[in-house]
């Protein structure tokens, strides 16, 4: 499995499993998580990259709707994973 940095707001270093992607009207996002045990925390992110920007540039989805409705798009696609929402 593919493991990708970010650089978190603070300047820190974070690195993450790339589970899944896909694309939703236009817009990419991935589905991360900080280990590949069972009990691993996984993370939706959003590509807010600029039209012409050469890097990639992600952000965790905080809207509360948008995250429910990208939610059900990789639960669907990973029928074999059981997701637990907190």
């Amino acid at each position: 499995m593919e493991k990708i940095k970010f650089l978190a707001e603070d300047g820190t270093t974070e690195e993450f499993y790339v589970e899944e992607q896909t694309k939703i009207r236009g817009i990419s996002y991935l589905l991360v998580s900080d280990s590949l045990d069972d009990e691993a925390t996984a993370y939706i992110m959003k590509d807010v990259s600029e039209e012409d920007s050469v890097d990639a540039c992600y952000e965790m989805v905080e809207d509360e709707a948008e995250l429910n409705a990208v939610y059900k798009v990789f639960e669907q696609m990973m029928d074999e994973v059981d997701f637990e929402v907190d």
